[in-house]
C-alpha cells in the first residue's frame, strides 16, 4: 500500500489548547505522525511518496473562499497586531447572538471556530494545506486504479466544516478527497469514520446530499465531544435523507460492542452501492488513549482492517485522531495491514468511472 506524507506537518505545533478550564499542552502534536511514519517503514508497508500540489481549487469544493482567505491570512494579521503566543478564539456567536462576520480578527476567529482546540500558529495554514494535498494525492492514486492508499495527514480534518475549524481540525481532508472522486466521475462515495469522536464537520458538509453516505462510530455525544452532533436520529435531510448513519456508543465500549456497529455500518455501505470508501482513520478508540474512553486493543485494529477489506471496494485511508503517541503507529498500521491481509480476492480491481476528469497539478 502506498503512503503519502509531507514533512510540512511539523510547521503546525500548537503550544496549548483550552480544555477542562485550563490551557494545556496540545494532545495533537507532530510526534503522532512521526510514530506512524516510522511504523510504516518498520513494517515495510510500501512506498512512501510526497504529495503533489493540486492547488486550492479542490479544497474550495468543500471550504468557502472566505473561510480559506481568513485562515490563510490570520497569522499575519495576528503578528501585525503584535500578538504573542498562539492565536486562539475567546468569543463565539452563540444562540442569542447575531450571526455576522465582524471586521476584527478575534471576532472573525470566533465566527470561523467552534472551540478552543484549534490554535493557529505561524505554520498552521501551510501544514493544513499540505495535509489536504496528501489526501488528494492518495485519492489520485486510487482514481488511477490502485485498490488502496494511505494519506498520513496531519493536522487531522474530520471536525472541520465548510466554514468552521475546531477539534484540532482546519481543512476536512476526507471530505476534500471524497469530493474529488465525485468530480472525476464517481457517483457514490462512502465515508466511514472510525475515530472516537464524531466527525461533525464531515456530517454537516454532506448532510443534505445523496452522493456521499456518511457512517460514524463514536462516543455518545450526550457525554463526549463534540456534544452537539452525532446522535442516532440524525439521518440526513432532503436528497441526503437516509445517507447519514451515526453509531453513538457508551464509554468503555470494548471490541465486541464496537465491531457490531462496524458490521452494521459496512452492511449499509454495501447496500448503498459505494464505488469508493474513504476511511477517516482515528485510532483514539485505543484502550490507553488519554482523551478517549473506548477499550479497543492493538490486535482489534487488524480485525477492523480485515472487515473493511471485506467490502471489496477501493479504499482511501485518511489519518485522523489518536493520542496515545507511543501506540499510534502500531494501531494505525495494524488497520492497514489487516486491510491488506483481507484484500486477497483474486482478480479484484478498482472501479473506474466512465468519464474521469483529472485534476491538474500546480507547478511551482
Amino acid at each position: 500500500m502506498l503512503t503519502f506524507y509531507s514533512d510540512e506537518h511539523h510547521l503546525h505545533h500548537g503550544s496549548c489548547e483550552l480544555i477542562d478550564g485550563r490551557l494545556l499542552p496540545c494532545f495533537e502534536k507532530p510526534q503522532r505522525a512521526e510514530h506512524i511514519l516510522q511504523r510504516v517503514k518498520d513494517r515495510r508497508l510500501g512506498e512512501i511518496r510526497p504529495p503533489q500540489d493540486f492547488g486550492r481549487a479542490p479544497i474550495e469544493r468543500i471550504h468557502s473562499a472566505a473561510y480559506l482567505n481568513f485562515f490563510a491570512g490570520a497569522w499575519a494579521r495576528w503578528q501585525a497586531q503584535q500578538g504573542t503566543g498562539d492565536l486562539l478564539p475567546f468569543t463565539w456567536p452563540a444562540r442569542t447572538l447575531r450571526q455576522v462576520i465582524p471586521q476584527d480578527l478575534h471576532g472573525q476567529l470566533g465566527y470561523y471556530s467552534f472551540d478552543g482546540g484549534a490554535p493557529i500558529t505561524a505554520g498552521t495554514w501551510q501544514a493544513a494545506y499540505s495535509a489536504a494535498q496528501v489526501a488528494l494525492s492518495a485519492q489520485a492514486e486510487i482514481a488511477a486504479g490502485a485498490q488502496s492508499a494511505f494519506a498520513l495527514c496531519r493536522p487531522p480534518g474530520h471536525h472541520a466544516a465548510g466554514e468552521l475549524m475546531g477539534g484540532y481540525c482546519y481543512l476536512n481532508n476526507a471530505a476534500i478527497a471524497a469530493q474529488a472522486f465525485l468530480d472525476q466521475g464517481y457517483r457514490r462515495v462512502a465515508i466511514l469514520d472510525v475515530d472516537y469522536h464524531h466527525g461533525n464537520g464531515t456530517q454537516s458538509i454532506f448532510y443534505s446530499r445523496g452522493d456521499v453516505l456518511f457512517a460514524s462510530i463514536h462516543g455518545d455525544p450526550a457525554d463526549e465531544f463534540p456534544f452537539f452532533l452525532g446522535y442516532s436520529d440524525e439521518r440526513g435531510e432532503g436528497a441526503g435523507e437516509g445517507c447519514n448513519h451515526n453509531y453513538p456508543l457508551p464509554m468503555g465500549s470494548p471490541w465486541a460492542v464496537w465491531s457490531a456497529a462496524l458490521d452494521d455500518a459496512c452492511q449499509r455501505i454495501a447496500e448503498y452501492g459505494a464505488e469508493i470508501v474513504v476511511v477517516s482513520l482515528g485510532v483514539d478508540t485505543f484502550k490507553d488513549d488519554p482523551i478517549s474512553q473506548f477499550k479497543l486493543d492493538s490486535p482489534d485494529y487488524l480485525s477492523m482492517g480485515r472487515r473493511i477489506a471485506a467490502l471489496g471496494t477501493p479504499t482511501l485511508f485518511v489519518m485522523e485522531g489518536g493520542y496515545a503517541v507511543e501506540a499510534i503507529g502500531i494501531n494505525a498500521v495494524n488497520v492497514l495491514e489487516g486491510f491488506e491481509a483481507g484484500n486477497t480476492k483474486a482478480g479484484r480491481r478498482s472501479f473506474r468511472p466512465p468519464i474521469a476528469i483529472q485534476m491538474t497539478q500546480v507547478d511551482g
